[in-house]
């Protein structure tokens, strides 16, 4: 019976081990692009650490997932367009929207450092700046994985 038990605890241990560790590659980035939800809900999630990148979407029948390498320079074409657009000065509006699909975006790294989402709009003002950053990390996700069509 203690041989039974040591190996059911030996077995949880190592279970939560492998679930913390599953879990670190969604929270150890240095910029994050998100979209979900939609009347028929679609996840789709691009995270950049160093120059290493983890693709991943699942909706509409599909579930994809890709690792890939991107360049120093695609990283700062991104950076460029977060301070070109002031990705830190854009202002999100406060209504409630319900049913489409919303992106989020999370700066860790640099001088454009911060989190900002689309789930309750953009106001009018920063609309276009908002479009180029999000343009900007679409042209880098479809350059490197076959991504859905989504609206």
């Amino acid at each position: 019976m203690k041989k039974l038990f040591a190996i059911l605890v030996s077995a949880l241990v190592f279970a939560s081990l492998v679930s913390c560790n599953s879990q670190k590659i969604y929270s150890d980035f240095d910029y994050s692009y998100s979209r979900s939800g939609g009347f028929a809900p679609i996840y789709e999630n691009f995270l950049i650490k160093g120059n290493d990148a983890l693709y991943s979407f699942e909706g509409q029948g599909k579930n994809i997932k890709k690792e890939f390498k991107v360049t120093d320079d695609e990283i700062k074409t991104i950076e460029t367009a977060l301070t070109e657009n002031n990705f830190l000065k854009i202002r999100e509006d406060l209504k409630k929207i319900y049913d489409h699909i919303s992106v989020s975006i999370n700066v860790k790294k640099g001088k454009n450092s911060g989190r900002k989402t689309d789930a309750s709009l953009i106001m009018e003002g920063d609309q276009k700046k908002w479009d180029n950053i999000n343009n900007a990390f679409r042209q880098l996700i479809q350059s490197k994985v076959s991504v859905p069509e989504t609206k």
